[in-house]
């Protein structure tokens, strides 16, 4: 054999044993020596360089040895089957890390006390003599720890399934007794039912016995009421004979007393006609025009024009200006309609709907109290499941719509309702109320303008 200096591609170790090559697995390694073969490999993976490792492996040279067992471990296996100088380069490395196994396993005798299966993987490494026997004898050994602790985890499954059925055998006696004592308790209850429901049949008896008596006894009353009803009609009919007859005798007194005043009513009354023919006479005599005509009327002139809420739009500085209310509010007879959730939901819709119509109506009674106009605030109350109970202020009329209406239509009834000529004022941002409201010839302002109003007070 050629000597080459350890580490070089292709070297050997001379001092490897001549037969030990000869040697050759006739079945598969064992599962668990293979994981402690490639447990090792990763370990003495990393002390090699780059150019020392085959190249299916390279490229996991930088792995930590868990996550190059977890990835590469069949490609190291692999390479340890197939490539001798791999292999020999692992068991250099091994021989550094473990020296007192490596050299009992060349000389033949491995240490008693040592897990086989580090022996077995030492060994598939090193490749002493011997090397396949103490592989199978690893395979083995773990099959039988395996068959042995299948055993142990048999035995103590068994135990824990014997205890469970005490347990379990325990329980069900336990439960049969507590079901004969429930059982016993439930015919006991069912005699103590069945009797009470004796009693409750012998007082049923009793009350039925009790009712048929009371029933004729019923009858015997209303027998005797009706009796003492017709004998209290036959009394009725006396005395409203006895009214009747009363009424005639009255009758007869007035009309003798109007008979002794007859003659001087009639000379008070011709003597009054006789005036009145008289005064008759002179109207027509004179001609005299009616006195429906003041002579102020009879002087040619231009009368004013009356003012309508129309006529205050083109007064006010805008649509938004407060004094536009003000000046419409000062008209005669003014009434002004206030749509009430819609004022509240614009001006301060975060609160609750109490706490808003308690506030709209506050400043309504000022606005009242300031201007003298009518003032009617209408709310929907076609949800409501109760009247609200609400005590309204001084000056402001308090409105709920029925179930079945809503507020703009009872707004548009308020509108219709007032005559031809009268200043109405509907406040609303609802654009259909505003628009029914303006054919009918009231004038509309939107909830901003009486906000803006109100803060004022």
């Amino acid at each position: 054999m050629v000597d080459r200096p350890e580490g070089e591609p292709g070297a050997e170790r001379d001092d490897a044993p001549a037969g030990a090559a000869d040697e050759v697995l006739d079945r598969p390694l064992p599962e668990g020596v293979r994981r402690r073969v490639v447990a090792l490999t990763a370990e003495s993976f990393g002390a090699l360089t780059v150019a020392e490792l085959p190249a299916p492996l390279r490229q996991y040279a930088r792995f930590t040895p868990t996550r190059r067992a977890k990835f590469a471990g069949n490609a190291m296996a692999a390479a340890l089957e197939g490539d001798a100088v791999f292999r020999q380069r692992i068991a250099g490395k091994l021989r550094e890390a473990q020296p007192e196994l490596a050299e009992a396993l060349e000389h033949g005798t491995p240490p008693a006390a040592a897990d086989p299966l580090d022996v077995a993987a030492a060994a598939y490494v090193l490749r002493p003599d011997g090397w396949v026997k103490l592989v199978a004898a690893a395979g083995e050994e773990a099959q039988r720890a395996r068959a042995e602790r299948a055993d142990e985890e048999a035995e103590r499954e068994l135990s824990r399934l014997r205890t469970e059925l005490a347990q379990a055998r325990d329980e069900a006696r336990a439960d049969s007794e507590r079901i004969r004592a429930d059982l016993e308790v439930a015919r006991k209850e069912n005699e103590a039912l069945r009797r009470k429901l004796r009693s409750a049949l012998s007082d049923v008896k009793r009350g039925e016995a009790a009712v048929r008596k009371a029933e004729a006894e019923l009858a015997d009353v209303r027998d005797r009421a009706a009796t003492e009803k017709n004998a209290a009609d036959s009394e009725v009919r006396r005395l409203k004979a006895r009214m009747t007859e009363a009424e005639a005798s009255l009758e007869t007194s007035r009309r003798a007393v109007r008979e002794g005043r007859s003659v001087e009513d009639m000379r008070l009354r011709l003597l009054l006609d006789t005036v009145l023919d008289a005064a008759q006479g002179l109207r027509r005599e004179l001609a005299l025009p009616p006195a429906n005509v003041h002579p102020a009327d009879t002087v040619e002139a231009v009368a004013p024009g009356r003012m309508t809420p129309k006529d205050i739009a083109t007064r006010a500085l805008s649509e938004t200006d407060p004094a536009l209310l003000d000046q419409l509010l000062a008209l005669p007879q003014a009434h002004l309609v206030v749509d009430g959730y819609n004022v509240t939901k614009t001006g301060y819709p975060t609160m609750p709907l109490d706490k808003q119509r308690l506030r709209l109506l506050g400043g309504l009674a000022v606005l009242a109290a300031q201007t003298g106009a009518e003032m009617t605030c209408v709310f929907d109350g076609a949800e409501l499941a109760a009247p609200v109970l609400l005590a309204p202020p001084r000056g402001v009329r308090v409105l709920f719509s029925k179930p079945g209406v809503t507020a703009d239509e009872l707004i548009r009834q308020l509108v219709r309702a007032e005559p031809p000529g009268r200043p109405v004022v509907v406040v609303s941002t609802d654009r259909e109320v505003a628009d029914g409201v303006a054919k009918a010839g009231a004038r509309p302002v939107a909830s901003a303008l009486l906000l803006k109003r109100l803060a004022r007070t």
